[in-house]
């Protein structure tokens, strides 16, 4: 298993600067989850650490040692790439055994036939270990992809969005597995994903990346409770957290305070008659969620109501103090 360090790395492709002076620590068998829209940085870093991109500047360490400079081959990481990279004249089980045979790692064939059937198993592909991959679905070529990696058992593994060709049920039942498996091998995990529902069911710790930047690292917990920024507030939490104009809450909010973010399920909701109150636009019993509308603005407040609210309905909403997140015209976040 292996420590990763990233020492202010930084790559460029042409005008675009993909990773922006990153500063980033990942521990021995943690389980890291790098979350962020699309551009953000997250294939780059990984392939960065893979040793496929060199970085402009920086220094790359894995348990201490400069690993900057050295092949992918002398790094022992299994990569997960998003697209499939199968071999397509090859049957499955020889797509998942191809990196036991390596010359560098070549394994009795008994051996093989284990850890093949094994990943297999998990992955539910254990019939189709004969077929070629053109014979496959999407996502079942995903799950090859995904046990060529497994079997390998290297001291880093590195996922892109590994799940987002599976249905739903199958992504939910292999991000479980993902995680036992990361448990009991004691892996390095680093996994790229824009998914948060991924992202905070699998992590350890998360970094928040934006252009190439690192915005916040934390536990899935910190982050959401304790967001550094606006932009990170508002990357974590379904339904999302509301942004409120600071006029609210005059002689709450700071005088620098812009916007005011408040999660959801800390919002206070009662029935209101009178004509000051937050009008209904929708209601939802199987998500526990109302949205209401004030002066243009729509505020989304958890409920246990045992009967859904009509559109046009009045409600009061209250916003505890103490429960909201104050930031200013930057969207840094200011102390309560």
């Amino acid at each position: 298993m292996a420590s990763i360090s990233l020492q202010g790395i930084t790559k460029h492709f042409g005008d675009v600067t993909a990773v922006d002076d990153m500063q980033l620590d990942i521990a021995d068998g943690e389980f890291f989850v790098l979350l962020g829209p699309s551009g953000a940085g997250k294939t780059t870093t990984l392939r960065l650490i893979a040793g496929l991109e060199t970085p402009d500047a920086g220094c790359l360490r894995m348990n201490g040692n400069d690993m900057t400079a050295a092949a992918p081959a002398q790094r022992d990481c299994a990569f997960v790439f998003q697209q499939y990279s199968l071999y397509p004249h090859l049957t499955v089980y020889d797509n998942i055994a191809f990196p036991l045979r390596a010359p560098m790692r070549r394994l009795d064939e008994e051996v093989i036939r284990r850890r093949v059937e094994t990943v297999a198993a998990m992955l539910h592909i254990e019939g189709k270990l004969q077929r070629k991959p053109t014979a496959l679905s999407g996502g079942e070529m995903q799950r090859v992809a995904i046990g060529r990696a497994l079997v390998r058992e290297p001291r880093v593994y590195l996922m892109d969005e590994p799940l987002s060709s599976l249905d739903a049920g199958l992504r939910e039942e292999l991000r479980v597995e993902l995680k036992r498996l990361q448990r009991s091998s004691g892996a390095t995990v680093v996994y790229v994903t824009h998914d948060q529902v991924e992202a905070t069911t699998l992590a350890d710790r998360i970094a928040i990346l934006e252009h190439g930047r690192i915005r916040q690292v934390g536990t899935p917990l910190e982050i959401y409770d304790r967001p550094q920024s606006l932009e990170v507030a508002q990357r974590l939490g379904s339904p999302a957290v509301n942004i409120l104009p600071a006029a609210w809450f005059a002689g709450i909010a700071s005088p620098h305070a812009q916007h005011v973010a408040i999660r959801p399920e800390d919002v206070i909701l009662a029935p209101d008659e009178g004509e000051q109150g937050y009008e209904v636009i929708e209601s939802s019993l199987v998500k526990h969620l109302v949205v209401a509308e004030r002066l243009g603005v729509e505020v989304r407040a958890r409920t246990m109501l045992d009967k859904a609210l009509a559109p046009g309905a009045r409600v009061r909403l209250t916003f505890p103090p103490e429960r909201c997140m104050f930031f200013d015209a930057s969207g840094r976040r200011l102390a309560a």
